[in-house]
């Protein structure tokens, strides 16, 4: 049971909503559903976006090749984090396929 001051870890680069959060975090931040990332690799260069909209902020470009860590894919977007930094955010569908 998580109790006490929080200190969460910064969810630019830490995989957590109030739904669901990477297993890794389990212990760390409380949510709804854990889930282990379903490993994936970039199809196509695209952006690493903010939220599930191409209006969304853009976090960084993702290129051909990249590792993608999905931990949801819904409505034609997924949700996870890629590069050596963790970089969390959200992919087109099309753009992320099992590796």
């Amino acid at each position: 049971m998580l109790s006490g001051h929080s200190d969460l870890p910064d969810p630019a680069f830490n995989a957590y909503r109030k739904d669901l959060a990477d297993i890794a975090l389990a212990g760390r931040v409380i949510a709804s559903h854990y889930a282990e990332p379903l490993h994936r690799m970039i199809t196509q260069a695209t952006w690493l976006f903010a939220a599930p909209s191409e209006n969304a902020a853009l976090l960084c470009e993702l290129a051909t090749g990249d590792a993608f860590e999905m931990l949801d894919n819904s409505v034609g977007w997924a949700w996870g984090y890629a590069g050596a930094d963790r970089r969390v955010g959200y992919v087109r569908s099309e753009a992320a396929t099992a590796a």
